[in-house]
């Protein structure tokens, strides 16, 4: 059931063999691309446009860190919350236990 099944080796197709060529035929090297011209417009960087995508770049990495910053302080303060109410139920627990 699990042994695989072969083909009888008169079914599969014989081998073929290639004669070699006499000599390979040289072939001309192609041209080089000319490459095209665009239409499209330069962009060109006024110093004062230079500055603005300065301050605008500064801005967005200002604004993900705060964002950063504010979401690992959140989970800082819920882990400290959980920690002092764990201790708090612990010792109510035991104060149960004992009296």
């Amino acid at each position: 059931m699990f042994t695989p099944k072969y083909p009888t080796p008169d079914t599969a197709p014989p081998p073929t063999t290639t004669a070699p060529s006499a000599a390979p035929v040289p072939v001309a090297p192609a041209p080089a691309p000319v490459p095209a011209i665009s239409n499209r417009p330069t962009v060109q960087l006024t110093p004062g446009s230079a500055l603005a995508l300065a301050a605008g770049g500064g801005a967005v990495v200002l604004v993900v860190g705060v964002v950063l910053v504010s979401l690992l302080l959140a989970v800082a303060i819920t882990g400290m919350s959980l920690a002092v109410c764990a201790v708090v139920l612990r010792s109510i627990l035991n104060q149960e236990r004992k009296h």
